[in-house]
């Protein structure tokens, strides 16, 4: 099984070697690795074309943002399976994408999996701040507000082909609108991991404090486009996860 793993990036030269690492560290013995970089300044270019001989391919360019550079991602891709890899994030360990793999070949007829993962500290002792356990999914639970955490998430091909990209509409929360779209309305099959996928480090592109405030302001605009109709429930579920973002 080809496994298409995509990074996007803009200025991240603090991280996204290890981000880089961790994917080319994979045991899985066919990944398609893609990395679009949004024409960074700081040294992230140089750091990426450092290892552009194990790349399989990369841009960089202007871009409208995080969604439409994963967008180019996507169009790129030729795995029968894609998933993305955050410049801030990585790999809890070398079996993740042979995992992954594995599931799908158990069943064949998943559309999609997902699994765990935690947040660690941003400093070179990545203390352990958050387990974020995944669980069964159900339609149920998303009605009150869960999602599986989108890093861990990986469809095939076939169903990102057929139901559609990222909305740009959504500038800061389109993955909760891309999440809702293939697994709330589309009812797409998924499979669960329960084993830990990634690692994600706190203060990141989709970690920091004022970014989880401005989410879920949007996040509110994307459960009404959906039609849920818990969403008061929701909110009060989401403000409080923001606690992780107060106390560390």
């Amino acid at each position: 099984m080809r496994v298409t793993i995509i990074t996007v990036c803009y200025n991240r030269k603090n991280t996204i070697e290890k981000a880089i690492k961790s994917v080319l560290e994979q045991n899985h013995d066919n990944i398609e690795y893609i990395i679009v970089d949004g024409n960074s300044t700081d040294g992230t270019k140089e750091i990426i074309e450092s290892y552009k001989d194990k790349i399989s391919q990369y841009i960089s360019e202007p871009d409208k943002g995080m969604y439409d550079a994963i967008n180019k991602g996507l169009k790129l891709a030729t795995g029968d399976v894609i998933g993305l890899m955050h410049s801030d994030d990585e790999f809890y360990d070398k079996n993740a994408v042979s995992r992954i793999a594995s599931r799908f070949n158990f069943d064949p007829n998943l559309d999609g999996v997902y699994g765990d993962g935690v947040y660690v500290s941003n400093d070179k002792y990545e203390r352990l701040i958050r387990n974020r356990i995944g669980g069964v999914f159900s339609l149920k639970r998303i009605k009150e507000g869960w999602l599986p955490l989108h890093p861990t998430v990986y469809l095939k091909k076939s169903i990102i082909d057929k139901n559609g990209l990222y909305n740009l509409d959504f500038k800061i929360a389109s993955d909760t609108e891309f999440l809702l779209r293939y697994l709330y309305k589309y009812k797409i099959k998924m499979g669960y991991i329960n084993e830990y996928i990634v690692k994600m480090r706190m203060g990141g592109m989709s970690t920091s404090f004022t970014r989880a405030f401005e989410v879920l302001k949007e996040d509110y605009r994307i459960y009404k486009f959906h039609g849920l109709a818990a969403i008061v429930i929701v909110f009060l579920k989401k403000t409080i996860a923001l606690r992780q973002y107060i106390v560390h």
